[in-house]
């Protein structure tokens, strides 16, 4: 619950960043250069921060902590600081003297018309100038990753959970002061992006003083923990950030696509990762250092016990906000993105990739509370091995489903390559005898789908048709929608109840 608070604070300031980011620019030329030039140093961030680094790191340092003296805990602290610090910091120099590059590589479709003098070409310039500007957030990010995950694992998520707020505020302030006074705003846009890793850099500092947890850095790739983690970590860099790999190349192809596709999906995007990261992400980030102590203490049942909680509380608040997304896609995107530059074609081509990727929300939210499964148990390459099923199978879905659908087939493919990651996550964790869903677990998911259907079946016969929507001014929008989510909301929570589900209970099952 302190996770999802924190976590709701920063996603409501990252709606209110993707609001003024789309009443400024929309979704067309600039847009799509910018949210390129942010998605590469974020897709490293995942690789060498929160994600395959955070899953090696915290079970090995949990272990440390439970069997190891403070001297120990700070030598491998000081060790790892040291050595992913070097290694970022030789990755961050190269990415920004090889951006064009890069831009080259991600970009393709913009990089063939400016070679070949053709419209569009002008993106690949541009590109190319904003990955020097937006890539030294990745390592002002990693660092800040290290710092939470040590928070983490001390019990203090509230301060890793919050720390993505003065990100978003620095984008904000960014959009609002310095972009409007620049003959390219998106320029603005990615100084914003800078000055907010270094804002969430620094205000870790003092909670790791108080912690006792800063130590001098120091290089230690022998180091008996560091090879640890680095072995965990090695092919947990592919497994972990198979979706981050498959939305790299989803842009890779929509570059070739018409103006706007990137912006399309990063819009809808942006929406779907508002339940995931309140949910999903924060269920995931809590369980995976109880996972690793129970993993240390040998106690297999309360290692069940901790995921059985963790899938029922995936699926109690993942299905009901699938449907929601998909239900009432064009409304909170008219809600929150149509003014300024975005218009209502916007809101319809991005409202068909937010259906797409809604399909796939607890698919992609089971993978959170899956994956720690094996992270927890220092198992690394049994997800590497899904991983790269998962990454292949989005790659042949690409090609069938972008051909006839477009930017819409992209979100496709990548949903239906999460259900696939999801299903072997959990055959492997069946297999090994690790976590098997229960009758009454089954029986739980059957009972809050029906709840689901219901309130889904509600909000349908209660919504006004799109024409109503048009005429409605902002403020009604906003009232009706807001109206619509809390008539979904108080059905599902009657159903539940009506069929003996007791959500405050689930605490007391742990």
């Amino acid at each position: 619950m302190i996770v999802s608070a924190m976590t709701l604070i920063s996603r409501v300031l990252g709606l209110v960043r993707d609001v003024v980011i789309a009443n400024l620019m929309g979704a067309g030329s600039s847009a799509d250069v910018f949210f390129f030039a942010n998605k590469i140093p974020n897709f490293l961030r995942r690789l060498f921060a929160e994600g395959a680094f955070a899953q090696a790191f915290v079970p090995v340092l949990t272990e440390y902590q439970e069997k190891n003296s403070d001297q120990e805990i700070r030598e491998l602290l000081g060790k790892v600081a040291g050595t992913l610090g070097i290694l970022v910091s030789v990755v961050t120099l190269i990415g920004v003297i090889a951006s064009p590059v890069l831009a080259a590589l991600f970009g393709g479709g913009w990089f063939y018309a400016w070679l070949n003098d053709a419209p569009g070409g002008e993106k690949f310039e541009l590109a190319a100038l904003m990955l020097k500007i937006t890539f030294p957030y990745l390592w002002f990010i990693t660092f800040t990753a290290l710092a939470g995950s040590i928070l983490n694992t001390r019990g203090r998520f509230a301060v890793s959970a919050f720390t993505p707020v003065f990100l978003n505020i620095a984008i904000i302030s960014a959009a609002l002061f310095l972009a409007p006074n620049l003959s390219q705003p998106e320029i603005g846009l990615a100084w914003g992006v800078f000055f907010g890793g270094l804002i969430q850099f620094l205000f870790q500092i003092p909670f790791l003083l108080r912690e006792k947890a800063i130590v001098k850095p120091s290089w230690g790739w022998s180091h008996p923990g560091v090879t640890k983690i680095r072995t965990l970590m090695l092919p947990a860099l592919f497994g972990v950030s198979v979706s981050q790999i498959n939305l790299l190349f989803d842009t890779f192809i929509a570059s070739f696509l018409m103006t706007g596709s990137i912006s399309w999906l990063y819009y809808s995007d942006r929406l779907l990762e508002f339940p995931l990261g309140l949910f999903g992400i924060a269920i995931a980030t809590v369980i995976l250092p109880a996972l690793s102590k129970r993993h240390i203490n040998a106690e297999s049942e309360g290692f069940s016990q901790t995921m059985d909680w963790g899938v029922k509380a995936i699926i109690l608040l993942g299905l009901p906000a699938m449907f929601g997304l998909i239900m009432l896609a064009k409304p909170m995107l008219m809600v929150l993105f149509m003014r300024g530059a975005f218009t209502y074609n916007d809101v319809e081509m991005a409202s068909y990739s937010l259906m797409a990727y809604g399909s796939g929300l607890l698919s992609f939210m089971l993978i959170k509370i899956l994956a720690p499964g094996y992270y927890s148990r220092q198992d690394t390459k049994t997800p590497v091995r899904y991983g790269i099923i998962a990454m292949v199978s989005n790659m042949v879905f690409n090609l069938i489903f972008a051909i006839p659908f477009g930017y819409v087939g992209l979100a496709i493919a990548t949903s239906m390559s999460a259900a696939l990651n999801a299903c072997l996550l959990y055959r492997g964790l069946h297999k090994a005898n690790v976590y098997r869903f229960s009758a009454a677990t089954m029986m739980f998911a059957v009972k809050t789908l029906v709840a689901a259907l219901i309130m889904l079946t509600v909000v349908y016969y209660l919504q006004p048709s799109i024409t109503a929507w048009l005429d409605f001014s902002l403020l009604e929008r906003g009232f009706e929608l807001a109206k619509l989510i809390i008539i979904a909301a108080v059905c599902y929570f009657i159903c539940l109840v009506c069929f003996g589900i007791r959500p405050w209970k689930m605490k007391a099952a742990v």
